[in-house]
């Protein structure tokens, strides 16, 4: 079954792609959630007319994204968490307290497009890679430290 994507399904394509999927895929899943519609000539027709509008607002993204990605190159984030003596922390820093602490910075960030690199068990510097666009992935450093009581 040949479907026309209305949005980016990972794994699958991007918007106004035309792609080979079974059948029950796109009944059941793609067609239902508004992901898909099935690809013929008229839907063909009015997907080439928004592609015109889906790929300049890509390139609008990509650019946004690439300002980004080198503002965070000079961004170091600091996370107080509550520690034992010898410097290991109760818990895990998670990406969610990154996102948050980027927040307080200014910066916009789906909890989501940030990756811990390793478990953050100790106190110390770290790294994220952070995934703004398809294209685009940076590396942020941040800094476990202990929480003042």
């Amino acid at each position: 079954m040949q479907v026309i994507l209305k949005e980016d399904v990972e794994k699958l394509g991007l918007a106004g792609e035309v792609v080979d999927v079974k059948d029950g895929y796109g009944r059941n899943y793609l067609i239902p959630t508004g992901k898909a519609v099935l690809a013929t000539k008229g839907a063909r027709k009015a997907v080439d007319k928004q592609m015109k509008k889906v790929l300049e607002q890509r390139l609008a993204d990509l650019e946004k994204s690439r300002e980004t990605a080198e503002e965070l190159q000079g961004t170091n984030v600091t996370i107080a968490v509550k520690a034992g003596e010898e410097g290991k922390i109760f818990g895990t820093v998670t990406n969610v307290q990154i996102a948050e602490a980027l927040k307080e910075k200014g910066f916009e960030i789906d909890r989501r497009k940030i990756q811990i690199d390793e478990d953050v068990k100790q106190l110390g510097e770290y790294t994220a890679t952070v995934n703004l666009h398809e294209e685009v992935k940076t590396s942020l450093t941040f800094w476990v430290v202990k929480a003042q009581d």
